[in-house]
């Protein structure tokens, strides 16, 4: 699966990370927050390892709700 990848600044120094299949616009309830471009067309096969994300549980997000957000105690410091 290819993926966008978002990054959005927390409070702590910390950093949230979003993943929407690549061609899919941004989901309606993450837009109104200042997500940023981190990474385009991210390959999960090829390059697992998303910050803060583990491949698995980027697939059953997205299978769920058609993105994957990283879990609030898995944000990581900048």
């Amino acid at each position: 699966m290819i993926v966008d990848l978002y990054r959005r600044a927390e409070s702590g120094n910390k950093y949230s990370y979003l993943a929407v299949p690549t061609g899919k616009l941004l989901p309606e309830e993450v837009t109104g927050t200042d997500w940023q471009v981190h990474s385009r067309q991210w390959d999960l096969e090829q390059e697992p390892g998303i910050p803060s994300l583990l491949t698995a549980d980027v697939v059953k997000q997205i299978d769920e709700k058609r993105y994957a957000i990283t879990h609030l105690n898995d944000q990581i410091r900048s």
